[in-house]
């Protein structure tokens, strides 16, 4: 075990886009350990979406402290332990942040668990992970889609919303999903096989989402907000459910975030929109991996990983999310 210990703490909160200059790598000693805790060695990092809203001010939980390490999930092993729950060896993910070495007491906003025998970390952080969760409760609880009903997801490219559609599909509905640029594109038809893409860079979303959708969306999964959420919003179908799982697009600039322009249409259609966040289905989390598991295992879901390489590359990797340069789940490898 190393002396030092790497970190990435917050200097300053983000104006647009995040980038190094709002962080600070800094090496201190390793922590030590105390009753009741266990120390991890990171060996992966989870890069999302939502750590952009954590760097500038409260939201489901408290802003990352100027500072203090940077806040996100990780996954690695356990090097030394006085917690009888977890012992030297253990596989463990959770709320451990950008840094080499994290003690905890295995409590928090991601309960620290084991990665059963077998799971890739890059699986553990993905499929069976924050994003792969959200989309499953998401998707199933949310926006239960039949058979034959006409599904439309955003950000269908990215961790969430590619398994989002998948989801649907096992569900028998037709699903388009909206991506930006034709590689992404081809990859939600060729890989994912969904029924057909929108790329929003270069068409028009609202015509598109009536020619797929000539009748409106039962189900929109929204990912993006902004722009997009009105042009679903404008295609809705009679009792359609949007789910809102995140909104992106206006990440960078919340200061000025406007509320949606067709939201009336939930009136003319009786449609619900509704959000929610995959914490509050904690209790069910062995349900959605044992479904997670088996699709991918039947081949029914393909998982996406899109790997940066090296601890001093974490921060290029979280802005990724935000210039649509990611596939799939965004991951940052730190260690063998």
């Amino acid at each position: 075990m190393a002396d030092t210990n790497r970190k990435w703490v917050l200097r300053s909160r983000p104006k647009g886009l995040p980038g190094r200059d709002n962080f600070e790598l800094l090496e201190e000693p390793v922590p030590p350990v105390t009753d009741g805790q266990f120390l991890v060695r990171n060996l992966w990092f989870s890069c999302d979406p939502t750590q952009r809203g954590w760097m500038e001010r409260d939201t489901y939980v408290p802003a990352v402290e100027l500072g203090e390490v940077m806040r996100s999930a990780a996954a690695g092993r356990v090097v030394s332990s006085r917690n009888p729950a977890f012992e030297p060896g253990d596989l463990v993910q959770g709320a451990f942040g950008w840094q080499d070495y994290a003690v905890t007491d295995g409590t928090g906003l991601i309960p620290v668990t084991k990665i059963p025998p077998g799971v890739p970390f890059e699986t553990a952080l993905s499929l069976f992970g924050i994003t792969g969760l959200t989309a499953y409760f998401g998707m199933l609880d949310l926006g239960d889609p039949k058979p034959g009903d006409a599904v439309l997801v955003s950000g269908a490219a990215g961790a969430t919303g590619s398994t989002a559609a998948q989801i649907a599909k096992i569900r028998g509905a037709k699903v388009v999903g909206i991506a930006g640029g034709k590689r992404k594109c081809r990859w939600l038809a060729d890989t994912l096989h969904l029924d057909d893409a929108i790329d929003y860079r270069t068409e028009d979303v609202g015509e598109r989402i009536a020619h797929f959708f000539p009748r409106g969306c039962d189900v929109y999964f929204d990912n993006v907000g902004g722009d997009i959420l009105d042009a679903a919003l404008a295609n809705l179908a009679l009792r359609a459910r949007v789910v809102l799982c995140g909104a992106i697009s206006v990440y960078n600039d919340l200061e000025h975030v406007a509320g949606p322009r067709n939201y009336l249409n939930l009136i003319i259609k009786s449609a619900r929109m509704e959000g929610f966040l995959v914490f509050n289905y904690a209790a069910r989390i062995p349900e959605a991996i044992a479904d997670l598991g088996r699709w991918a295992a039947e081949g029914k879901i393909h998982n996406e990983v899109d790997v940066v390489d090296g601890f001093e590359q974490t921060p290029d990797a979280l802005r990724r999310l935000f210039t649509g340069e990611n596939l799939g789940k965004q991951l940052v490898k730190i260690a063998e």
